[in-house]
């Protein structure tokens, strides 16, 4: 459900109400337009966190870039505030073409990953990413399970390889050392990060 919200003081005190109680982490700004989401449910958030604790083990840690759980990622120079999106992880390696501006980033990741939730709009955020320059973008579906990876051709996202949980399709990243695949697991199915160095990590998440 779309709501528009044409009371400029209402809609200043619902964005500071929601900056107060510490629920606007996920909020965005689409060319002007302020896009509140709800927050992310627990599995959302544990494979977020595990995502960049297995990101900063690789890339991180190791000096080769930087991990975040959420940036924020504008196309502005100034006023970053009126167009920006925020990926649930963003890496961006030591010789990026982004730049630093402290609050946010001017310029995309060289790898992002958008965990789909229930009526949310990642897929919405392609054509921006693209803009920005995001090298690499990897999807998590829930529903039904799905991993799908973009890279950047040109100035388009361009689908290259999906993994679902009844294939045993592995996607290769042209941009970190890693390869995604999904494997079935107990309950739900879960994530399988793996090294070129040979090391694995499996992704529960549903905490187990």
């Amino acid at each position: 459900m779309t709501t528009i919200i044409n009371d400029q003081m209402l809609e200043e005190r619902l964005i500071a109400q929601r900056q107060e109680a510490g629920v606007d982490k996920y909020d965005e700004v689409w060319g002007g337009v302020y896009v509140m989401a709800r927050m992310a449910n627990n599995e959302h958030q544990r494979l977020v966190t595990d995502l960049t604790t297995v990101l900063n083990i690789a890339v991180g840690w190791v000096g080769l870039g930087q991990v975040f759980p959420g940036a924020n990622v504008s196309d502005r120079e100034d006023d970053w505030t009126k167009n920006y999106r925020c990926p649930d992880v963003a890496v961006y390696l030591k010789d990026t073409q982004a730049e630093d501006r402290g609050a946010y980033w001017y310029g995309g990741p060289d790898f992002a990953i958008e965990v789909v939730s229930p009526q949310d709009r990642a897929m919405e955020k392609l054509p921006f990413y693209a803009k920005v320059g995001t090298r690499e973008l990897l999807v998590i579906d829930r529903d039904p399970w799905a991993l799908t990876l973009f890279r950047l051709d040109a100035d388009t996202l361009e689908l290259v390889a999906k993994s679902l949980t009844d294939d045993d399709a592995t996607i290769g990243s042209e941009v970190l050392p890693l390869n995604f695949n999904l494997v079935l697991h107990e309950t739900r199915p879960a994530l399988e990060v793996i090294h070129h160095d040979g090391q694995r990590w499996l992704i529960d998440p549903t905490g187990g």
